[in-house]
């Protein structure tokens, strides 16, 4: 097979190499009118860019790296989803890497993201330690943190309030008259497991209650199979707490799955709410109360961040973006 070049489209299209290569790299500085008859000799030609070899040109290349925690959770699938079409619209590929909560792994992500030479990284950090980003970044590697806010101004992030998320989850469960709660959480590491048990916190002491009596489920993943764990463990204690506020659906979802299997129900034996309000929320055998994220907003708007800075690096404005979380109520709570 003969490998079409860009002296090739240039010819088709009667302009210069140099004017193809702008097409390809910086298509604003193109005429509409040229830029659409390079186009179209591109597109009858076949022509494939040589990617390394522009990679190698430029120093980086037309790719971002996304970093999650958990790509089998349906929030950060949809968190992949506003991402993509963000990259996509704007002319780059977005390389994924799942950390599985694994510092480690993560690690290994962010040096194969290195080693491709991606223009930025957008990342849910598996822990609070900002070294190995500070790392990227003096690698001139953009920086966005996703679903976890900046504690500094020169940082875009974007974030949901998860503590005002966690008070709001244990407000409902206070006016429904629970009394013996039970907060069914991920590992300790985790930002949001922690906030949004401070915000339940909150939401205790508001109402006159003492946070202590709140009782913590801590599981090693956030996952539907730790929840029916949880869920087995809180039966095996004999007692259940009046209701149960997991620190995301997923967790939520495996433990209605194990209290229905033992004949518990929900609500009227314990009231369950779950974080995240996944599609799978409203599809479950009892539908679940969730605290809603905007998941694909998220992405999106990250994207928007990331793809500034590395785009217009001089006039790019750092920004530490926070949404509010909002609550959904089903037939779970009472």
């Amino acid at each position: 097979m003969t490998t079409v070049s860009i002296k090739d489209v240039a010819a088709r299209a009667e302009v210069s190499p140099g004017t193809v290569s702008n097409v390809l790299n910086r298509p604003e500085k193109v005429a509409a009118a040229t830029r659409e008859r390079v186009e179209a000799a591109i597109r009858e030609l076949g022509f494939v860019r040589h990617g390394s070899a522009s990679t190698l040109r430029a120093g980086h290349s037309r790719t971002v790296g996304l970093s999650v925690i958990d790509i089998g959770n349906p929030f950060f699938t949809d968190v992949a989803a506003g991402v993509e079409d963000v990259a996509s619209e704007l002319g780059y590929a977005v390389i994924l890497g799942n950390s599985a909560g694994s510092r480690a792994k993560e690690e290994r992500n962010l040096l194969v993201f290195a080693e491709q030479r991606v223009r930025g990284v957008l990342i849910t950090p598996s822990d609070q330690d900002p070294l190995r980003l500070d790392r990227l970044r003096e690698r001139g590697i953009c920086v966005v943190l996703v679903d976890h806010p900046a504690d500094r101004a020169d940082q875009c992030s974007v974030a949901v309030n998860d503590v005002t998320g966690g008070a709001t989850a244990m407000a409902h469960l206070l006016r429904g008259g629970a009394d013996r709660i039970a907060y069914v959480t991920g590992p300790a590491t985790m930002r949001q497991c922690q906030d949004r048990r401070r915000g339940a916190e909150r939401a205790l002491t508001a109402a006159g209650r003492d946070p202590q009596t709140l009782q913590e489920v801590a599981m090693p993943a956030m996952t539907a199979r730790c929840g029916q764990e949880a869920a087995e463990k809180l039966l095996a204690q004999g007692a259940l707490p009046d209701a149960l506020f997991c620190a995301n659906d997923l967790l939520a979802l495996g433990m209605l799955r194990g209290l229905l299997q033992a004949g518990v129900r929900v609500p009227d034996d314990v009231s369950l709410i779950g974080y995240d309000d996944i599609d799978f929320a409203s599809a479950s055998t009892v539908s679940l109360t969730s605290i809603r994220q905007p998941t694909y907003q998220l992405g999106r708007v990250a994207t928007e961040l990331l793809l500034d800075e590395c785009d217009n690096p001089d006039t790019h404005a750092h920004q530490q973006i926070m949404f509010q979380p909002e609550l959904v109520v089903r037939e779970s709570t009472r």
